[in-house]
């Protein structure tokens, strides 16, 4: 508990507050290579998946490789890119391992979306004189767009927590006060910069849970009851008294 109390004070120190090491050039410093790297899987990992998910086709390589990919570890990949690289790209090298971490939650999120659709609504969208693409647009990616969100949210998550590496190329992030304060022995800053990472990546999960729930089209939604409807559906009607 006294550890607890001197990170919360290291902290709300006014000396973290200012200078190229504040914790807002920190947490911005994090957020930005967070948003870059997803964005960028993204671009790749969304088309693939949507392809895999509408066509049916290329499942078992799509598995293999996001396996493959989970299986890579970051830290020591994000080192080996730095020494292939060079030091002048060392954030290249970051972005690259971030991006390959986030991809195989988004290509599952992306097809798993599509494949869990009803074939009968596709084979009815399809009846009534709508194109591929028109299907795909109107009835696929609607449908499909909570897991979607599902795969993005496990995909942040995922990120958030690698970033916090970066600090060990010299990239900053939350991960530096952790990074620099476990050789020194400065536990109080190291327990305060896990806070912070921690604190983050629970506010990003929660916002993302919303917007999953939101995601989920009203006419598939399970339907509501109210307590006074659920009262009333229990109660004896006059008729069976």
């Amino acid at each position: 508990m006294n550890l607890f109390s001197e990170a919360l004070a290291w902290l709300f120190s006014p000396d973290r507050w200012v200078g190229p090491y504040a914790l807002p050039v920190l947490f911005g410093q994090h957020i930005y290579y967070t948003v870059v790297s997803v964005v960028i899987a993204a671009l790749i990992a969304l088309p693939l998946g949507w392809l895999i998910g509408h066509t049916g086709k290329g499942r078992e390589v799509a598995v293999a490789v996001s396996g493959a990919a989970r299986a890579i570890p970051s830290f020591g990949l994000m080192v080996l890119l730095v020494l292939i690289l060079g030091v002048l790209r060392i954030p290249e090298a970051a972005v690259i391992t971030f991006v390959l971490l986030a991809i195989p939650s988004l290509l599952a999120g992306a097809y798993t979306g599509l494949e869990a659709i009803d074939r009968r609504v596709l084979d009815s969208a399809r009846s009534m004189g709508m194109t591929e693409w028109q299907v795909f647009w109107k009835v696929e990616v609607p449908l499909g767009l909570p897991l979607l969100v599902g795969g993005i949210r496990a995909a942040l998550l995922q990120v958030i927590a690698t970033v916090t590496i970066a600090a060990y190329v010299n990239l900053g992030g939350l991960g530096w006060p952790i990074i620099q304060g476990i050789p020194l022995r400065k536990f109080d800053q190291v327990l305060g910069g896990a806070i912070l990472v921690a604190v983050l990546a629970l506010a990003v999960d929660l916002i993302f849970a919303l917007l999953q729930h939101a995601a989920v089209p009203a006419g598939v939604r399970a339907p509501t009851t109210t307590r006074r409807s659920r009262a009333a559906a229990s109660s004896p009607s006059p008729a069976t008294a």
